[in-house]
């Protein structure tokens, strides 16, 4: 595996990772362990490796950044490339506690607020979360000189800026924790240019004009921020109850998928389709079907919109 040099790019510097360590791990700051590499096939996919290797090694809330990721994987099994030092990839570890397990479809959701959140304060972009895993944001706006006439074409949708992906670990593969063991892996794509981007309907934080594409910045700001949110899942969700509105409601108010006309392809390849109602508290997408309601766990969605409109994209992580 190779890459290019960490200042083969100028507009585009590597991550400071030792002044991340200082300033994010215990005690300095919430995490457990935070390893920045140049080049990996996927977090995610090393991540569990290695917990695995040296269970002890990996504490709550290790994180593995990889500056270029070379073959990211997504849901469904799809896997993408992102060009170097143009992308935040990471993956986290996540020790849940014992009778947290009800509570895991959360966590997704919870790491797309945190995304969202950062880029509306930090980048100034008014970024979504699409059910389950996707966070959108607008495209750029027009410039004052662009033509007004009939004939202009109509700026497109929402587009797909980061992914998420969150995978519980089997049994026995992390040490004897009494709770699950989850590893949550995000792509944010943030420098890439049009030809760079890893699937149709994506787009970058630079594409879509955002105040900031300062990676370090960025880093920082999300990992304390999801920090934060799963300390307080794993405090409210140990035991198995029902976690507060507290901690849920901000999921669904930033959740652009609520209110639309959606289609979903269930596992297995079934389709539903009808209008996405709300979150249960389980997580799970309450879709109203022309047959009543119906929850959804699983599944790519699209928005759809009227005859003529674009749909926001489906995807996996990236």
């Amino acid at each position: 595996m190779s890459s290019p040099g960490p200042w083969a790019d100028l507009a585009r510097p590597p991550l400071r990772g030792a002044a991340l360590r200082s300033a994010l791990v215990r005690p300095a700051g919430p995490l457990g362990r935070l390893e920045v590499e140049a080049a990996l096939d996927s977090t995610s996919t090393v991540l569990a490796e290695r917990v695995r290797a040296e269970p002890g090694g990996w504490p709550d809330l290790s994180v593995l950044v990889a500056e270029h990721q070379v073959q990211g994987r997504g849901r469904r099994g799809r896997s993408f490339t992102t060009a170097p030092r143009a992308a935040l990839t990471a993956s986290v570890l996540l020790r849940a506690p014992a009778g947290s397990a009800p509570s895991l479809p959360w966590l997704p959701l919870l790491t797309g607020l945190a995304v969202v959140e950062v880029l509306r304060r930090r980048a100034g972009l008014q970024a979504v979360l699409k059910w389950p895993n996707d966070v959108l944001v607008p495209p750029p706006p027009r410039p004052s000189t662009a033509p007004t006439s009939a004939a202009a074409p109509a700026a497109s949708g929402p587009a797909k800026v980061c992914g998420v992906l969150a995978e519980v670990l089997p049994p026995g593969a992390a040490a004897s924790d009494e709770g699950p063991v989850v590893v949550v892996g995000v792509g944010l794509n943030v420098d890439a240019r049009a030809d760079e981007l890893p699937a149709a309907g994506a787009t970058s934080l630079r594409l879509a004009g955002a105040a900031t594409t300062d990676r370090d910045v960025l880093l920082r700001a999300l990992l304390r921020r999801l920090a934060d949110h799963w300390q307080r899942w794993g405090a409210a969700a140990a035991g198995g109850g029902p976690l507060p509105a507290g901690l849920t409601d901000p999921v669904r108010e930033v959740c652009s998928t609520l209110g639309e006309r959606v289609r979903v392809e269930l596992p297995g390849g079934a389709l539903l389709e009808g209008v996405a109602e709300s979150l249960d508290a389980s997580g799970a997408l309450v879709v109203r079907t022309a047959d009543g309601a119906r929850a959804v766990t699983a599944g790519d969605v699209v928005h759809l919109r009227p005859a003529g409109g674009a749909t926001a994209p489906d995807g996996g992580r990236g």
